[in-house]
């Protein structure tokens, strides 16, 4: 049986297969990152905040939202492109159809066809205008952009949670310190006042205040290394670093100190921040439902064609001995008339919803200002009291130096020793808050006016 007729319809689907594979195939692929090896020794906040930036899993997910919105427009897209489907079929009848046909004024009932048929064909649409199409190109541009932008919310929050969980834990690091110093003194102090007790030179209150005084610094240093523990496993939440992994921080403190000082006459400006522009994305969205709905009475145009191979043949063997190929191309137009007023209902509900975004924009920007004010009053009084906290360090150390001194030397009491050294303490746990305190809402602040640093 001669085959050479089937090797048209053969390369036709081979063609057909290799165009496919190629529309097929992704313009791009993910990118397999390998995260980084967790970060040894003691850490700067530049690198706490690259780390976390690198493996944050909220901004993983961010980024991937990206490549998937990213796929969501190409899929979209792709109705404009030419859209191209093959069809085979093989029927065989057991009787074959009756058709009538008048014959000297009689109808006479004759078979037609052949009992084995088998068709080829491909098919071919091309989209010329589409309201729906047209507004996925047009809205492309928004989705993308919305897309980043909740990349960099996403950004901005987890370098301003991981700089203040930084500052928490420095901290009550210094707090630390600042309880092992005075353990110290106070340990020098209690075997001193024992010793002029057991010598008879005072009574047992001077040793028993200061036993009091040290078992109080223990309990301090006590619930400062807890609360370090846990701001640790806090700070290793937001960077994404085992638990297991040791951390430890490193920093400056002049440097710190010169962080702390911030331009508070800087003007506010709500379009800086990210919340705002998200809004005015979403509203260009919107305006886009809002002609995709004002312009659905336009008609859809679209271009087709088909080409079919037909084998036709009584006997199955020499079905495919023959070919009969037609095809056909043409236009169509399709109109909506009337849907029950679908059209208009869901304008007003596009046009309402617009209106719902520009309040959104409204009740945002005067949270910001409210954000940026408590932010701004809460930096000031921050910072007057690491002024006033700075000095006053300076002068209970030196109350505290003559006030030793005297004590050593007869001079004071126990008891006015006791209260210097108290006052010292509290001074430098003053001092260290408010430093902190006030890098802490230098960060609030930053992130208030929109220019919180977010590139590490």
């Amino acid at each position: 049986m001669a085959m050479c007729p089937i090797y048209p319809a053969a390369r036709l689907m081979s063609g057909v297969l290799i165009l496919l594979a190629c529309l097929a195939s992704p313009a791009r692929s993910l990118a397999q990152t390998t995260p980084p090896p967790p970060p040894s020794g003691p850490l700067t906040l530049a690198q706490c905040l690259q780390y976390a930036i690198s493996n944050q899993p909220l901004l993983r997910q961010a980024r991937l939202d990206e490549e998937a919105a990213d796929a969501d427009i190409r899929i979209a897209r792709a109705a404009w492109l030419p859209q191209v489907g093959l069809t085979a079929s093989v029927q065989h009848y057991f009787g074959l159809p009756y058709t009538v046909i008048p014959i000297d004024g009689i109808n006479t009932p004759r078979q037609v066809g052949l009992r084995n048929t088998s068709t080829l064909g491909l098919s071919g649409t091309q989209v010329l205008y589409n309201n729906e199409v047209n507004l996925a190109s047009r809205g492309a541009r928004f989705t993308r952009q919305g897309a980043q932008q909740n990349t960099v919310g996403t950004r901005i929050d987890v370098v301003a949670d991981v700089s203040k969980a930084f500052y928490d834990i420095l901290l009550s690091e210094r707090q630390l310190a600042v309880f092992q110093e005075d353990i110290i003194r106070l340990q020098r102090n209690l075997r001193d006042a024992r010793a002029r007790y057991d010598v008879g030179l005072v009574d047992k209150t001077d040793y028993l205040q200061a036993e009091i005084s040290l078992n109080n610094s223990l309990a301090g240093r006590k619930q400062a290394q807890e609360s370090i523990n846990a701001k640790k496993a806090y700070l290793r939440q937001l960077m994404n670093l085992p638990q297991a992994q040791p951390l430890a921080l490193q920093h400056d403190t002049l440097r710190l100190e010169q962080e702390a000082v911030f331009d508070t006459t800087a003007a506010l400006d709500p379009a800086n921040r990210i919340e705002i522009q998200q809004l005015q994305t979403r509203k260009a969205l919107q305006n886009l439902n809002v002609d995709y709905y004002r312009l659905g009475f336009l008609p859809s145009f679209s271009a087709f064609g088909n080409y079919n191979s037909v084998f036709q043949n009584n006997r199955f063997g020499d079905l495919y001995g023959q070919r009969f190929p037609n095809s056909y191309a043409g236009l169509q137009a399709t109109l909506p008339i009337f849907t029950g007023f679908r059209r208009t209902q869901n304008l007003r509900r596009a046009r309402l919803l617009n209106q719902r975004l520009d309040e959104d924009i409204l009740n945002t920007r005067n949270q910001i200002n409210t954000e940026y004010a408590r932010a701004l009053a809460s930096y000031k009084g921050y910072y007057n009291d690491y002024l006033m906290g700075q000095r006053n360090l300076e002068l209970s150390r030196q109350v505290y130096q003559v006030v030793n001194l005297q004590y050593r030397e007869g001079i004071k009491t126990y008891l006015d020793l006791l209260v210097a050294q108290t006052t010292l303490r509290t001074s430098q746990l003053n001092y260290y808050s408010a430093l902190f305190q006030v890098l802490a809402s230098k960060v609030d602040v930053q992130r208030a006016l929109g220019a919180l640093p977010t590139e590490y």
